[in-house]
């Protein structure tokens, strides 16, 4: 428009209108642009005050030019007024662009608002999660401590009933052993001395001789036999001699009663064992053997017996078949074995004998044998 009113330019004022109508078709586009942007903040009284300006603003345009077609000079008097109204449309212009930069600005500080919220949501998820997590640890911390603790507790009263069961186990094979060995090892030796002393008041090569010297074998070959089933259950030697010299006397007989050959080797400086800790040895050789006997198939078994600066050592090996060691551990020997040999506070172990077989260790602390 300023080219229009001072601009040397030898053109007709109309011939401006084609580069008008091409600002007209920007301006409008952009409009409709803007509007579709704007803040919600624009009320509908501002929006049509904006639409309206424009259109009268093209209108005063479009009547320019129409004045232009007919008499130039006037209608450049109607540029002065048209610059007029530009000026007051980019006024209007101009406080909308504020208005969007206000509500750009508070848009902006809304979102940072929001995002903030998130972040302090997610921090004290954040925070409520590690505190659940924290939670959940200790009880189950508090709760295996407390398992634990039941279980120690129970293992303690399994020994201690392990401990009591195998007390009286004993106790009762010894007042057997007693019994069998006193009162009817008596008992035999008073039948076998009268039969004798009858058998010597009867005629000789009688009938009545031959009853009497046969019933006194057979009374003289039941003391033997209780005898032996006294030594078995509890044998004498091991209180008044020792575990030693209980194994040394049991060997001989598991092999005359089972046709076994054992070998038995003894290294080490003898030590001093409580008659408490020699049972318990006792049997466990006595299981072993017995093992071997029923089990390994074998013919020979190996016993060795030894002592050093830590303890006792006794191992039973067999040249046999073998076991399964993982399933026999649930075996009432093995487990027998086992709680007698946690009772003196020694080790028990099943090994793989050289040449096939099995082999029993029992390790006892010095401390433990008295």
């Amino acid at each position: 428009m300023w080219d229009m009113a001072v601009g040397d330019d030898p053109y007709p004022l109309i011939a401006w209108r084609s580069q008008f109508a091409r600002l007209r078709n920007d301006l409008d586009d952009a409009l409709q642009a803007e509007d579709r942007v704007a803040p919600h903040t624009r009320t509908p009284m501002q929006r049509e005050y904006l639409t309206r300006s424009f259109d009268e603003f093209w209108n005063d345009v479009d009547n320019l030019f129409l004045v232009a077609e007919t008499n130039a000079v006037k209608a450049r008097t109607l540029i002065g007024p048209l610059e007029t109204r530009t000026a007051s449309l980019s006024n209007a212009v101009a406080r909308f662009l504020v208005e969007n930069n206000q509500a750009e600005e508070q848009a902006a500080a809304q979102i940072e608002e929001v995002y903030a919220g998130v972040e302090r949501q997610v921090y004290l998820f954040l925070a409520a999660t590690l505190i659940a997590i924290i939670v959940t640890i200790s009880l189950l911390i508090r709760s295996n401590r407390q398992v634990f603790r039941r279980m120690e507790e129970l293992s303690q009263q399994r020994s201690e009933l392990a401990q009591k069961v195998i007390t009286t186990q004993e106790s009762t094979l010894q007042f057997i052993s007693r019994e069998l060995h006193d009162e009817f090892g008596q008992i035999l030796t008073a039948v076998g001395a009268l039969l004798g002393r009858a058998e010597r008041h009867a005629p000789k090569d009688s009938e009545w001789s031959k009853d009497l010297r046969e019933v006194r074998d057979i009374a003289q070959s039941t003391l033997e036999n209780v005898r032996s089933l006294s030594q078995a259950l509890h044998p004498v030697t091991l209180d008044e001699a020792g575990v030693e010299s209980a194994i040394e006397w049991y060997l001989p007989t598991i092999e005359r009663q089972h046709g076994i050959s054992i070998h038995f080797e003894k290294s080490g400086h003898s030590r001093e064992i409580s008659s408490r800790v020699g049972i318990h040895i006792y049997r466990i050789l006595q299981e072993a053997l017995n093992n071997v006997v029923r089990h390994s198939q074998s013919k020979s078994a190996d016993v060795r017996l030894s002592f050093d600066a830590q303890g006792l050592v006794l191992e039973v090996a067999d040249h046999g078949k073998g076991v399964n060691v993982e399933s026999a551990r649930r075996g009432i020997g093995m487990v027998a074995m086992r709680e007698r040999a946690e009772l003196i506070g020694g080790d028990i172990r099943w090994l793989g004998a050289d040449g096939g077989g099995t082999r029993v260790r029992l390790e006892v602390p010095e401390e433990k044998l008295v």
